[in-house]
């Protein structure tokens, strides 16, 4: 996912957000283009004022100022709180859910998911160590499992 504020990118928040979810979140199964995201948010809401261009402006940051009847559609088509467009901590939940998303469609993560459904906990923990050191080598940022971290099976538990 696209950080802002640290010079890395120098478009304004409302268009690394918003391109972000064109990039990651798939409506229908699919990538959409700007121009079939403003067909589909006209079909649903044909008074709003919207077309691919303007789409590309604001993802680009050329436009920066969209109507909030605009943004709430936007939010609508991919799923999100329109929050995640200004809220920081919503930003980063909404990523985080799409990159663990993104993951499961990566081919062999389901694989591995499966292989471990029905293991012993004590097994499962050694299996995450494994698999986190292997992220650290290729230079992967560790995972923050919230589900675990609640029963106190985070991977650092295996030692």
């Amino acid at each position: 996912m696209t950080e802002t504020g640290n010079g890395a990118d120098e478009r304004p928040l409302l268009a690394v957000r918003l391109d972000d979810l064109f990039r990651t979140v798939r409506p229908k199964g699919r990538h959409w283009t700007n121009a079939e995201v403003a067909e589909e948010l006209k079909r649903v809401s044909p008074d709003l004022k919207v077309g691919g261009v303007y789409l590309s402006q604001l993802r680009t940051g050329k436009r920066s100022n969209p109507s909030p009847d605009l943004l709430a559609a936007l939010a609508r088509f991919f799923g999100v709180s329109v929050a995640y467009f200004f809220d920081d901590e919503v930003a980063r939940s909404v990523l985080s859910e799409l990159a663990a998303v993104e993951a499961l469609r990566q081919s062999g993560v389901r694989a591995v998911a499966m292989r471990a459904a029905g293991m012993k906990k004590e097994n499962l923990q050694a299996i995450t160590a494994i698999m986190d050191q292997y992220r650290q080598l290729q230079g992967l940022p560790p995972v923050k499992d919230t589900a675990d971290a609640a029963d106190g099976a985070g991977p650092g538990d295996a030692g």
